[in-house]
């Protein structure tokens, strides 16, 4: 915390903090005003524009995520944070029992296998290939996890921001399509798939919903980060 908080306090670390600060209240503005709609998600908005700031400034990302480095920092007690609906929900968890780590086993399998059976079929490089098989799980976990199976832990955040957005934006047309009218299947996929920004999105559709989200969220990140070097370096 206390490396977090001095490169934040630099000039640097303050201008890219206020703004991916303002970024995010701006597109939070605009996904209000869109009615919430799935397409305008704050961190699209956010991602573009200092995206965007960063290549005219030609800053490189190690030194944004340097400069930005509290915030990266805040993943790991907002992840704790989570626990909360978790307690609220409890009876309705230990209603579901097996079925939640039958699902969430399932989820967290074949989507990175499938994600990576792309990679390998189109010959991409063997470090982005093992890097895929951690996108799924959270940002602190996935970059610890690449990194110990020969991955690229830079790259793995990119995967698993990207991940995240698209499972947030697309999970409501995909419900619909398939008829997954379940809240609780609602959490479960949206935690599984798109750990953290998925369960953001379902604390907005509902404190059962972001339970069953944060059940997804922490069982796949902790399995697979546990499991998967074990495979890989076995």
């Amino acid at each position: 915390m206390i490396d977090a908080l001095l490169s934040s306090a630099t000039l640097s670390g303050i201008l890219w903090l206020t703004i991916t600060v303002l970024s995010y209240l701006g597109g939070l503005f605009i996904h209000r005003y869109a009615g919430g709609h799935s397409l305008t998600h704050p961190l699209i908005f956010t991602a573009t524009v200092v995206g965007i700031l960063a290549f005219l400034s030609n800053t490189p990302i190690v030194v944004y995520q340097t400069s930005a480095s509290l915030l990266h920092w805040l993943l790991g007690p907002a992840t704790v944070a989570l626990a909360l609906p978790i307690y609220r929900q409890w009876q309705q968890l230990m209603h579901y029992g097996w079925r939640l780590a039958v699902s969430i086993t399932v989820g967290g399998v074949i989507t990175p296998v499938m994600a990576w059976t792309l990679l390998w079929m189109s010959d991409a490089p063997h470090a982005m290939q093992l890097t895929m098989l951690a996108k799924s799980i959270t940002t602190p976990l996935a970059m610890e996890t690449s990194a110990q199976i020969g991955g690229i832990p830079a790259l793995a955040a990119v995967f698993v921001i990207l991940s995240g957005v698209a499972g947030a934006v697309l999970s409501s047309i995909t419900f619909a399509l398939f008829n997954v009218t379940s809240r609780a299947a609602q959490g479960i996929a949206l935690g599984t798939v798109a750990h953290a920004i998925g369960t953001a999105k379902a604390i907005h559709m509902g404190e059962d919903v972001a339970a069953m989200a944060t059940i997804g969220l922490c069982i796949n990140g902790i399995a697979t980060a546990i499991i998967l070097p074990l495979i890989i370096l076995a």
